[in-house]
Formats: structure tokens, C-alpha cells, sequence
């Protein structure tokens, strides 16, 4: 299957034209007037961001609510991946909720509206966390979620973003588990990484996962430090071949109460 990389590409090009290798120390309304767009924050009910087109100017708005900087920081870099790569937008004034910004969701959606939130979300990983930036980042440490928090520190976006960055990179062999309403909604997996999934979308996670853990603790952050990375069975998530022993996986999950969702990562050290 051929990747769409429309947006990640605009990104790259964008990055070279300005001179920056990367952006993290720029604040994104100063980045965004240098492109010709104005970016304010304010309430936004129902919606995290917003882009309304003029005939002449752009307006980028960014919930004001939301609590965390990096996925401010991530909803901004959305909107300008709109502004630059999408002049025909159905509509002039555009909102992005939980759904548009989920690559999860958004991965699935094959209409043309979908198409554009994958590259509105393609750009604003490779605009946050440009590859051969990431790269050396991570150059000869292992996965964890320490690595997770580094990352999300020194990038200034969520642990989420950093995740699925990895992922799409292919840095590490990772299994991916998007979790809505206590049902697995997507899985995914590195490219080559090859382990049998059992069969869980649209079913509850494993009754033996660290999802589940999370699921009957009501979504409450249950696990700190080095005890994110909870040991579990390679047969919790994934089938074994006939002359297969069983054996030590990790699971680290990230829960959003709010919404009720739970990213799943799994990883053999």
C-alpha cells in the first residue's frame, strides 16, 4: 500500500524553506503570522480547533480549554497544515474535534474529508517532530515510556503524537491499540513487525491486558515510573504459533478519562 505523504512532504519542504531544522522553540502563534495566518486562543465550545478563510486573511483559533500545551501546540500545527495544503475546503469555517485530530479514527477514513485530516495530521508530525530530528533522538536508546516522556518533553507535543511518530516511522517493532467505550476501535502495527493479532477489534481488550486494568479502574491514571511498563504474556495480545513457548511482553497505557479512550502500546524488550 502506498502511504499518503502529501503532508509530511509539505512539512519537509516548508522546514527548508525557512532554514529550520525544526521549530520546538518557536511559539506557534509567531510561526503561523510568519505564514500570513493570525492564531488566537479562546473557548471553543465542542470543538479544539478552528479555521475560518477569509477572502484575504486566515484565522487559526485554538481552544483556549484545553489542558495540555503539547496538544495545543499539535491542533495549531493541524490548522496550518489546512491553511497550506487544502485551498478547497468543503467549508469555509472548519472545526476540528477529538475525531479529526485522532489518527486513529481518521486512519480508517477513506472519504475525502478523511483524506484531509490524515494530511493535516501527517503535516503536523513532521512540522513538531521532523524525522531526522526524531531519529537521532532516539539513536541507540531502547523504548520505554521514560523515552515516551523524553520525547514529549523535548518535542513539546503529547505522549500520543510521539507514539504514533514512532510507530509510522518504524523505529521500533510496536503493537498500537486505539480503545473507545471499553471496545479496541483500531489496532496497528509496525511495518515488518511480524506477530498474529488475535481477533479484538470491536471487542473488549484481553481480559488479562493492562487496558483491561485501566477499563475497571474507570480510566484513572494506575501506574507511575518505571511501573507505566507492566509485564504481560505475548498470548495476552497475540496469537502463538503451534511450537511457540509463550513469553515476556510490556504494555504501557495512556488514558484520557474524558473521552474514555486508552492507547495501548505492547513491545518485547
Amino acid at each position: 500500500m502506498i502511504k499518503n505523504r502529501r503532508g509530511s512532504n509539505r512539512a519537509k519542504a516548508l522546514l527548508e524553506e525557512i532554514g529550520f531544522d525544526e521549530i520546538t522553540d518557536i511559539p506557534m502563534d509567531i510561526f503561523a503570522a510568519g505564514l500570513g495566518a493570525t492564531l488566537i486562543e479562546e473557548k471553543l465550545p465542542n470543538s479544539d480547533g478552528k479555521i475560518i478563510r477569509g477572502n484575504s486573511k486566515t484565522l487559526i483559533k485554538v481552544n483556549s480549554d484545553i489542558e495540555f500545551e503539547e496538544r495545543k501546540r499539535f491542533t495549531a500545527a493541524h490548522e496550518i497544515g489546512h491553511y497550506l495544503l487544502h485551498d478547497k475546503l468543503d467549508l469555509e469555517v472548519h472545526n476540528e474535534t477529538s475525531n479529526t485530530l485522532n489518527w486513529f479514527n481518521t486512519a480508517e477514513n477513506q472519504a475525502k474529508k478523511g483524506i484531509q485530516e490524515w494530511e493535516a495530521n501527517d503535516f503536523a508530525s513532521e512540522l513538531l517532530m521532523p524525522e531526522a530530528v526524531i531519529r537521532k533522538a532516539v539513536y541507540r536508546k531502547k523504548f520505554s515510556p521514560d523515552l515516551v516522556k523524553e520525547l514529549s518533553v523535548r518535542f513539546k507535543t503529547s505522549l500520543t503524537s510521539i507514539i504514533y511518530r514512532l510507530l509510522s516511522l518504524n523505529i521500533y517493532p510496536l503493537f498500537v491499540v486505539f480503545i473507545n467505550n471499553g471496545q479496541v476501535r483500531y489496532w496497528s502495527k509496525s511495518d515488518g513487525y511480524w506477530i498474529k493479532i488475535k481477533e479484538i477489534t470491536k471487542l473488549p481488550p484481553p481480559e488479562d491486558s493492562v487496558a483491561q486494568e485501566y477499563i475497571d479502574g474507570k480510566y484513572e491514571f494506575l501506574y507511575s515510573g518505571k511501573e507505566k511498563a507492566q509485564s504481560i504474556y505475548k498470548s495476552t495480545w497475540f496469537e502463538l504459533r503451534d511450537d511457540e513457548d509463550d513469553c515476556d511482553f510490556f504494555e504501557y497505557c495512556i488514558p484520557y478519562k474524558q473521552l474514555k479512550t486508552i492507547i495501548s502500546v505492547v513491545w518485547e524488550e
